[in-house]
């Protein structure tokens, strides 16, 4: 298990969460529109849930039904960091609204 950080994070990617982590599992680069928590390298303590002003960061099996495909998300972006993107880009709001791609 680990924590994953979900769609309300996108476009905000307020460090909060990575200012508490305390191994730094916590990343994104500037072309990323949201930050990712390394599934490895996380250490299940919480401290991360907290301190998120989107409520965006879940345990893995607390993740709401319509928001899976973050758990996966997650993952994938650790192995292939465009795949994680495009992902992100077909099912996250569109830049600039509120309104989830339809």
């Amino acid at each position: 298990m680990s924590y994953v950080i979900t769609e309300t994070c996108i476009d905000v990617k307020d460090l909060s969460c990575v200012d508490v982590c305390p191994v730094d599992c916590i990343q994104a680069s500037d072309d990323d529109r949201m930050l990712y928590i390394d599934p490895d390298e996380c250490i299940d303590c919480g401290a991360c849930v907290d301190p998120c002003p989107v409520d965006a960061i879940y345990a893995e099996e607390d993740v709401p039904a319509d928001q899976q495909p973050y758990v996966e998300i997650n993952r994938l972006y650790f192995k292939d960091r465009a795949a994680a993107r495009r992902r992100v880009e077909e099912l996250g709001p569109r830049v600039g609204t509120d309104v989830a791609p339809t």
